[in-house]
């Protein structure tokens, strides 16, 4: 079966050099290939900007692109492939877009429904889905370009870019008279607890989650996401788990990967416990749950997909290595 592996950055998307973004990038991309590589049934092909060292197993086929020319490479050689798997952000729709180029070239896209990514890719859109299917999210609202923080707003708060990606413009507000923002974006009081990532796999008819990944992030005003680490604590697991899988459920993600970004507050019953947002996309937990398995998670994917159940076999190696730095590794 032939798959076909593509990352915005590394495989022509990034014009230019943005080391934070292409080493985040260059690092899903390879954790992909060499996943995918441990499934002798799959003919892994990576399409890779030409200027861009990778380093790739020797089972994937590397096909050049020219930078700023991802575009019309990844519908080519989606067309001759079985499935892709498209990583790209979700800001200015680039992954809406090539995610609809490929499957109107009649191409299979391991990703969840246009429409599921289109409401991912908005972070005030997918508040109001969740809220409305019973989801627990934080309280907030959204601010248009240059408008001031609402007089008696709770702090201290979060200010997200709305259609960004990740932590994008991710800012911790203390006080007031802060200088309103440029672009859209969304406010919510600051949620206290643990910053826990759920990866879940998609098919028609059933959703798998992954062990969750503990988040770590840097102190100051403008966090920023250094890496994961396996969740270790039993019950906290349970309730990430149920959480992701309810989120999953309330967006109606039934195929292809989901990432789900949520807080457990310090509640055990789980009721301070809040989702923050959905990735319609492989993210970077992607480079330590694949330590965690023996099989191919790419391979899973392509499982669910199909209707089947996924066989997913755990590795022989402690867990712990599923931890992962995005400076270190």
């Amino acid at each position: 079966m032939r798959v076909l592996l593509y990352e915005w950055c590394s495989s022509g998307g990034l014009v230019g050099d943005d080391p934070a973004i292409a080493r985040e990038g260059r690092m899903m991309l390879e954790a992909l290939a060499a996943d995918a590589a441990k499934e002798p049934g799959l003919d892994v092909t990576v399409l890779a900007d030409e200027t861009r060292p990778l380093d790739l197993p020797a089972r994937a086929r590397r096909l050049a692109a020219a930078a700023g020319a991802d575009r019309a490479a990844v519908v080519a050689a989606a067309a001759q492939a079985d499935w892709t798997v498209l990583v790209a952000p979700e800001s200015d729709g680039i992954l809406l877009d090539r995610v609809r180029a490929v499957r109107a070239a009649g191409g299979r896209v391991l990703a969840p429904a246009d429409s599921v990514i289109a409401t991912a890719a908005d972070k005030q859109a997918t508040i109001d889905a969740l809220a409305a299917r019973g989801v627990p999210v934080p309280a907030g609202r959204s601010l248009c370009a240059g408008e001031a923080i609402p007089a008696g707003f709770p702090l201290p708060a979060v200010r997200k870019a709305r259609g960004g990606c990740g932590g994008e413009a991710l800012e911790i507000l203390r006080r007031p008279g802060v200088t309103p923002a440029g672009r859209p974006t969304r406010l919510e009081p600051l949620s206290v607890g643990v910053p826990v990532g759920v990866s879940l796999i998609g098919g028609p008819r059933a959703t798998v989650a992954l062990p969750p990944m503990r988040q770590r992030f840097s102190a100051g005003g403008s966090p920023r996401y250094l890496g994961s680490d396996l969740l270790s604590d039993d019950d906290l697991t349970k309730r990430a788990t149920a959480l992701a899988l309810r989120a999953a459920a309330a967006v109606g993600a039934e195929a292809g990967w989901l990432g789900v970004d949520l807080i457990l507050g310090d509640r055990a019953d789980g009721r301070d416990d809040r989702v923050l947002e959905v990735n319609p996309r492989v993210t970077t937990s992607f480079v330590g749950l694949a330590r965690l398995f023996a099989s191919s998670l790419v391979a899973a994917m392509i499982e669910a997909a199909s209707g089947e159940p996924p066989a997913l076999v755990p590795a022989a190696w402690a867990g712990e290595t599923a931890g992962f730095d995005l400076l270190a590794d």
